[in-house]
């Protein structure tokens, strides 16, 4: 009532995304105004700042329509992946109090645990007078759906059949996921119908060929003490139209899938089609890369351990180095688009020199003079180069059958060039290429706990009726994101980032290897989605159009990944 009184048609029209004549540009002048208005009024204080705090929520209303970005570009819009409201076309925060009518089991077994309020939100922006702001995801802006245990659920348990798979290369900690899933879906919700399925997306589209695993406490109870999958992780076999039959054939109703931005599509497609034949199913992905570059969330699950496992290799690198005159270690570390593993690796040795990653041009005359720098500062050196860093140098124009750039070998590359170099004055290189050693350990016990939280949360997500979503980490709480958000990109290292300038100072670079302030360094490829989705465009044709990290659309991305 409070509001019809003052400028309602400007409220209106704000609500409409229109700009009216009388209205307020921001909610501090319209909150003043109401306060003012309330004054005069004779309102006692609580009305008045009801009123105030009321042109507060309607000018940051305005605010987000005057940006005209998709309202569906949030990560709040959540109503089409909630399989009550996903048909309906509605957008926002689903209200789960009046759509989920089933108790959660957890609720009578511990009735003083402490259960989430469905509409909890973290904020994505969380910091103010921000020097990062022009930078900050949009997506993230109105915050994220928190993705742990409800009082009430959507799901039914004891009418679950639930499935895991696990997708694309290894990556410590896909074990323990398998192990977490299955204990929280049987020891805390009561189900009993879990199959593994095996060779990634192939086991789905052909369970005859690939024949699924009935889980259990018993079958999981040790198996994340070993690396890799006990399903055998694989690519390939996706096919969105097969696999909905042959999960409506076997009765599936929950299916998680990890695996990295590519599976996350993949999955996406998969709600899709899911929602188009009304198939009522929720699918729920929890992100996997070794490469830590998946968009918005702190980390992967797995990546502690890698990097674990990378800075053994450094430090054989740097014994060698250090026992010879004139001695560079070089190693060579997984980090294609990405040099996550590289730069911490680095900054958790202590004991590297030179960091190469592939958000960083460089050029070989300024790694020489380096080089040359630090021997005469100590008598050895230790390098540690992404797999994907230096492209420039050792370009191959080559692509792969599925449209993926072939990558030149900047690891044997340095060797060489490095060894020519240093041959006059006596020096050598002494070169480790790790490759899979760091993705096929086991995984370390922090990394253990993040897994375990993460298969939980996924479960506690799914039970509460969410499909076509990612649950992770955003300011270390874990979240619920809509896949389509997921599969938009690929995360990179920000040269601006506290971790990277950290980096540089640990290691004594200098500012021509570092990127800073360096003409033609590579942006963080965060996107903003600023495009909007045409009304006529389904979300999968949208996405295909969407660049990747690499340059190419993501619909040829999604696509190496699952065929």
């Amino acid at each position: 009532n409070l509001l019809k009184g003052f400028r309602a048609p400007c409220l209106r029209q704000c609500s409409l995304g229109r700009r009216h004549p009388g209205a307020v540009a921001s909610p501090e002048p319209m909150a003043a105004r109401f306060a003012t208005w309330g004054a005069r009024q004779g309102l006692k204080s609580p009305l008045g700042a009801l009123a105030a705090g009321s042109a507060c929520a309607a000018g940051s209303l305005c605010d987000r329509r005057v940006v005209r970005l998709d309202s569906q570009q949030y990560a709040t819009n959540l109503k089409p992946h909630h399989v009550a409201t996903w048909q309906d076309g509605s957008a926002g925060l689903v209200a789960e109090r009046q759509i989920n009518k089933v108790l959660n089991p957890i609720a009578l077994e511990f009735p003083g645990l402490n259960f989430l309020n469905p509409d909890e939100l973290v904020m994505g922006h969380i910091i103010m007078n921000d020097s990062k702001a022009a930078h900050r995801a949009s997506a993230l802006k109105n915050g994220c759906v928190r993705g742990n245990v409800c009082r009430d659920i959507y799901w039914e348990p004891k009418e679950v059949k639930a499935a895991i798979v696990t997708c694309g290369g290894l990556c410590p900690g896909l074990n323990s996921i398998i192990r977490e899933v299955t204990n929280t879906l049987w020891h805390q919700y009561g189900v009993r119908n879990i199959l593994g399925i095996q060779g990634g997306y192939n086991g789905l589209s052909d369970p005859e060929e690939y024949p699924p695993v009935r889980l259990n406490t018993e079958i999981v109870r040790e198996i994340h003490h070993k690396g890799g999958s006990v399903l055998k992780a694989g690519r390939g076999g996706f096919d969105a139209k097969k696999i909905c039959d042959k999960l409506e054939e076997q009765g599936i109703n929950m299916l998680f899938t990890v695996g990295g931005d590519g599976t996350q599509g993949a999955a996406h497609q998969l709600y899709e089609e899911a929602k188009n034949r009304g198939l009522k199913i929720s699918i729920v992905g929890v992100p996997k890369s070794i490469d830590n570059d998946i968009l918005y969330f702190d980390k992967t699950f797995g990546f502690d351990s890698a990097v674990e496992s990378a800075c053994g290799c450094i430090r054989n690198a740097w014994v060698e180095a250090t026992s010879c005159n004139k001695g560079v270690g070089i190693v060579k570390l997984m980090g294609r688009d990405a040099g996550f593993v590289a730069m911490n690796a680095a900054l958790s040795s202590t004991i590297v020199d030179l960091v190469l990653v592939p958000e960083v041009k460089v050029s070989m005359e300024d790694i020489k003079k380096h080089v040359d720098a630090t021997l005469k500062r100590k008598n050895f050196v230790v390098v540690a180069v992404a797999e994907g860093a230096g492209q420039e140098l050792v370009a191959t124009g080559e692509k792969d059958a599925t449209g993926h750039t072939i990558y030149g070998d900047i690891g044997t590359h340095l060797r060489d060039e490095i060894n020519r170099h240093l041959k006059p004055v006596g020096g050598r290189s002494f070169y480790i290429d790790p490759s899979y050693i760091i993705r096929s350990c086991a995984i370390s016990p922090n990394d253990y706990i993040y897994c375990a939280r993460l298969a939980r949360d996924a479960v506690h997500t799914a039970m509460r009726g969410y499909t076509g979503v990612v649950v992770g980490p955003i300011h270390n709480v874990i979240v619920v994101i809509p896949s389509v958000l997921i599969a938009a990109g690929k995360r990179t290292i920000s040269v601006k980032s506290s971790a990277w300038q950290s980096c540089v100072q640990s290691c004594k670079m200098p500012a021509a290897l570092t990127g800073l302030g360096k003409p033609g360094t590579k942006r963080e490829s965060e996107p903003e989605l600023s495009e909007a989705r045409k009304p006529q465009q389904s979300w999968t044709e949208w996405l295909s159009r969407r660049p990747s990290a690499n340059g190419q659309w993501l619909g040829a991305v999604v696509a190496a990944e699952t065929k």
